[in-house]
C-alpha cells in the first residue's frame, strides 16, 4: 500500500464522513485493492458499506445484476460494463457512492483494441455516473496499483462534486 493510496483514502473518508455518505466498491481487475486502501483507514466503518470483488463474468451478473448480454456484446472490459457494475453495487448495498474497475492487468488477456493495461472505470453518485477508459503501462502489479490510485482519485472528485 503506497502513501499516495493512504493519503487519497484518508481524504475520501473525510469527504464521505462530512457529507454523511457511504461508499461501495465493485472491483474486477483490482481484486479488492480499492476496498483494501479504503479500509486501511481507521474508522472507515463510518463511511464504507461494502465491496464486491467480481472477477468472473458470472459473478458480475449474479452479484451486481450486470446484464450477461451486455458483457457478451461489449466484453467485460468496457465503460458500459463498468457503469453497470457501479450501478449494481449501489442497488445491492446501502451506499450512496460507488466506484468500479474492470480491466486487463496482464501479462495475458489482451484482445484486439484492448491491450494489456486497459482498464475501465465508473464512479456513480446515484444521480450521476462518470466512466473512463485508461491504458496503463507496466507489469501486472504496476497496472493494478495505478488502477487503484486512479480509481481513488476519481472517487475523490466524484464526492467533492456532490
Amino acid at each position: 500500500m503506497t502513501n499516495n493510496m493512504i493519503d487519497l483514502a484518508t481524504q475520501i473518508g473525510a469527504a464521505l464522513k462530512a457529507k454523511g455518505l457511504l461508499l461501495t466498491t465493485a472491483e474486477s481487475c483490482t481484486g479488492g485493492g480499492v476496498a483494501q486502501a479504503i479500509t486501511e483507514i481507521a474508522g472507515s466503518t463510518e463511511w464504507f458499506d461494502c465491496g464486491y470483488v467480481v472477477y468472473s463474468n458470472a459473478s458480475k451478473t449474479e452479484m451486481l445484476d450486470v446484464p450477461a448480454a451486455l458483457i457478451a456484446q461489449l466484453g467485460a472490459v468496457s465503460e458500459e460494463v463498468a457503469a453497470a457494475m457501479a450501478e449494481g453495487a449501489l442497488a445491492n448495498s446501502n451506499a450512496h457512492v460507488a466506484v468500479s474497475t474492470t480491466g486487463i492487468s496482464g501479462p495475458t488477456g489482451a484482445v484486439p483494441g484492448k491491450p494489456v493495461g486497459t482498464v475501465c472505470f465508473a464512479w456513480s453518485t446515484g444521480h450521476t455516473i462518470h466512466t473512463e477508459r485508461k491504458v496503463f503501462a507496466g507489469n501486472r502489479q504496476e497496472v493494478r496499483e495505478q488502477t487503484v490510485v486512479y480509481a481513488l482519485q476519481g472517487l475523490l472528485r466524484a464526492i467533492n462534486d456532490i
